[in-house]
């Protein structure tokens, strides 16, 4: 009975950590990390960083963007760098995005998905089956929320489905100097409240729409600033 005892040993069942032969047969998979912010936090800047990190190391990337406020089909940084992307249409489906390439004999280690809020609910589902079953790395950017201070759909599939949720540090301040986090949309010397959730837009130019930063007073008051940019303020643009 002695012996017995020295065998078995019932605190076995209360670890949460299964035995080194079970971690072997898990299965590989890849890892979906969603980075957010507010607009201005450099979210783009790191998008570019990280795939020139990746590629560094040898491994190869698809850079793809929803929505860049250039216009244009690449990822766009307000400090002045940019990157040519794919545009992901409203209708693609990103899986067969990937094998496609491997079909052309390219190989596609990871993903970087740049405005990634604008993505459909089944996109990023599509995302993590990429991850999951093809061992692809996906690198999300982007902002969690419209201009009515409510979540985008592939914003919230991202809380709900990534394996990381980073949230980008550079802090971003309202005009008073508290810090922001809502992105008003801004026309006429007032912050709108109706209007289509997806419309791009820059931050650049008073008398046209445009999108601002604003503390949670504010944004919720709708008060802006005289100027939205100080005098003392260093302009990247």
């Amino acid at each position: 009975m002695s012996e017995t005892r020295s065998i078995i040993d019932a605190t076995d069942a209360l670890s949460s950590v299964p035995a080194a032969g079970s971690r072997r047969c898990a299965p590989q998979t890849g890892r979906i990390r969603w980075y957010f912010g507010p607009m201005d936090c450099g979210k783009s800047t790191l998008a570019l960083q990280i795939d020139h990190n990746q590629a560094r190391q040898g491994r190869h990337g698809l850079v793809l963007v929803r929505h860049d406020r250039s216009g244009r089909p690449q990822i766009s940084s307000r400090i002045g760098i940019s990157r040519q992307a794919t545009e992901v249409a409203d209708d693609a489906d990103l899986r067969l995005l990937v094998r496609s390439r491997w079909a052309a004999g390219l190989r596609v280690d990871y993903l970087v998905v740049d405005e990634a809020q604008f993505l459909s609910a089944e996109q990023v589902e599509q995302l993590a089956e990429l991850a999951d079953d093809s061992q692809v790395d996906v690198y999300c950017f982007g902002i969690a929320t419209d201009f009515r201070s409510r979540m985008f759909p592939g914003a919230r599939r991202l809380f709900e489905l990534a394996d990381e949720l980073h949230p980008v540090q550079v802090e971003v301040l309202c005009w008073c100097g508290l810090p922001g986090r809502f992105n008003a949309r801004v026309s006429g010397g007032r912050v709108l409240r109706e209007g289509d959730t997806v419309m791009v837009a820059d931050t650049d130019h008073a008398d046209e729409v445009r999108y601002q930063v604003l503390c949670r007073r504010h944004f919720r008051i709708g008060e802006l600033a005289e100027d939205p940019v100080s005098p003392q303020q260093l302009s990247l643009t």
